[in-house]
């Protein structure tokens, strides 16, 4: 059975991108099938995989998640041709829904749309989520309308948190969103973990990590992704940290194995 996990936060520079790129070619490197979403106008995503034309030139013109759900709405019914959108990363290995600027303009092309928030899970047909066994989506830094379709979507999320200052803002409104979405749209949603991020040894990154279990006691992910230059370099050179022997590499791997083990034990 395919399992779809947002990766959400409405705090920027949490390490979100990071963690579904790293975490999805992790997932791949234990035989899994995988497909990654960029739902992030920002599209940082999508950078990390090189999504590009073939001379390299700005990708206006290449489908992407935004005018696929602008087909969906447009259409008004199940799409049979989602398959077409979907990109493969030779680099990585690994097959993805890329996303540029235009998806910022989502709050507005999705006013109208009968059960708007429902869109990207009528989007992910059965056929579709039949070929892979994780999908993995990368929300935006927002509370709106598209991570609402995010969750609805989803089996189970994932909150990357960065141990550092402020770690806690915004964590409040995500969780209310969480349990609105379970309590009236998406019963079955579960919090699969909350994952410390750019974690070092000052005593401000342990308060933090401290506080998580205090707050999450059973959802705190065992592994956490320490800081590194590495994460930049990788995103440069449009390859994984898996794909290398390093820390963070190893790290992510981590996470891959806890995920399996908590799903498979909810």
């Amino acid at each position: 059975m395919c399992r779809i996990i947002s990766i959400a936060n409405q705090k920027g520079g949490v390490g979100k991108t990071t963690t579904a790129m790293n975490v999805g070619v992790a997932l791949r490197l234990t035989g899994k099938r995988v497909l990654l979403i960029d739902l992030d106008p920002q599209a940082n995503l999508s950078t990390y995989l090189g999504f590009t034309n073939d001379e390299g030139e700005p990708i206006d013109d290449l489908p992407t998640i935004s005018h696929l759900m602008m087909v969906a709405i447009g259409q008004g019914k199940k799409l049979t041709d989602v398959k077409q959108y979907i990109r493969h990363n030779e680099l990585n290995d690994i097959d993805y829904i890329p996303s540029d600027i235009n998806l910022a303009n989502a709050d507005c092309y999705l006013a109208g749309a009968l059960s708007r928030e429902t869109v990207l899970k009528r989007m992910l047909t059965k056929e579709l989520i039949s070929d892979y066994d994780y999908i993995i989506i990368d929300c935006l830094p927002s509370l709106g309308v598209l991570l609402m379709n995010a969750l609805v979507a989803s089996n189970g999320i994932i909150i990357p948190v960065q141990a550092q200052k402020f770690a806690f803002d915004g964590l409040g409104m995500l969780n209310s969103i969480f349990d609105q979405v379970k309590a009236t749209l998406k019963p079955e949603l579960s919090l699969i973990g909350v994952l410390p991020t750019m974690v070092d040894h000052t005593n401000a990154s342990k308060r933090v990590i401290e506080q998580l279990k205090e707050a999450y006691p059973d959802e705190l992910f065992n592994t956490v992704i320490h800081r590194a230059t590495e994460a930049t370099e990788s995103t440069n050179k449009h390859r994984s940290l898996c794909l290398y022997k390093n820390r963070l590499g190893e790290e992510y791997k981590a996470v891959a194995e806890e995920i399996i083990r908590r799903e498979v034990t909810t």
